[in-house]
């Protein structure tokens, strides 16, 4: 299949694995929670390049997903809310995090607040592009494909943050449902850890032409943790275990595993042995 989008993506564009029950009626649906007139199709997990409906690695049973038409870059109300509440419980524990814990930000709660946007401005962005990424890959593919947080994940994540000071936090993921080869499904998983390399990139590229090595600003310190940021989610994304990436992209092919797990770990060495001199901090 090549990289145009599949003209059958329009089958794919809404929710599969939202459940309603139709009203007497049918009427015309979008994102404002109404059941929508379907044409049901079912696809079934069956093996690599078959038709599957699968949480963004893990396959699940067949379910019918409806018609609707679409675009690359839809974004359903949902969606929207799941992303702006994982935003935000990311930003708040980063907070806690550069607070020290609950103590910490209670005992200084404009600090708490500083924290809290410095995360929301330097670490977020490299969430939000990651998760964009293998969503638009996804939907290039002809798949159906939309973020969903984990309520529980979020919980432990502020849980962790707010009692040690670290972020430990599994924000949630992309779900994808659509009909892909082993290769194409390693390239969706593949486009996050791409997307935190290319925005690293712009920030090593500030870095060099704005950074000043003599004087410390506020440019160099939101350059400092924007690379930070970039570096560890490129890295940690492309470990090859359980559901993140580098186990998806391992599977399909081990040369562009070992490839770009290189480059993501050259990323963290730069920025722990190098970057500081660099930015003169």
């Amino acid at each position: 299949m090549s990289g145009e989008r599949d003209p059958r993506a329009h089958w794919l564009d809404d929710d599969p694995f939202d459940k309603r029950t139709p009203p007497g009626s049918h009427s015309a649906a979008r994102d404002d929670g109404n059941w929508r007139q379907p044409h049901i199709r079912v696809v079934h997990a069956t093996g690599p390049g078959a038709p599957f409906v699968r949480v963004f690695g893990i396959e699940e049973q067949a379910r019918p997903i409806p018609v609707h038409t679409g675009s690359i870059w839809h974004f359903s109300k949902t969606e929207i809310e799941h992303l702006t509440q994982a935003t935000i419980a990311f930003a708040i524990a980063l907070g806690l995090m550069f607070s020290g814990g609950l103590m910490g930000a209670l005992g200084d709660t404009s600090n708490f607040i500083l924290f809290s946007f410095i995360g929301l401005v330097t670490f977020t962005p490299g969430f939000l592009v990651h998760e964009i990424a293998h969503k638009v890959q996804a939907r290039k593919y002809g798949c159906w494909a939309e973020f969903r947080a984990s309520p529980g994940g979020l919980r432990l994540g502020l849980i962790v943050a707010a009692l040690i000071g670290v972020v430990f936090m599994a924000p949630g993921a992309v779900m994808v449902a659509g009909n892909t080869s082993r290769e194409q499904f390693g390239k969706i998983a593949l486009a996050g850890p791409v997307s935190n390399v290319a925005l690293w990139c712009m920030g090593l590229a500030f870095a060099v032409t704005v950074g000043s090595p003599d004087i410390t600003s506020y440019s160099d310190l939101f350059i400092f943790y924007w690379m930070m940021a970039n570096g560890i989610l490129g890295a940690l994304n492309m470990l090859p275990f359980g559901p993140l990436d580098g186990k998806k992209i391992r599977t399909w092919s081990v040369p562009v595993f070992w490839i770009w797990l290189i480059i993501c770990l050259s990323m963290v060495w730069f920025n722990f042995t190098q970057l500081d001199s660099l930015l003169g901090l």
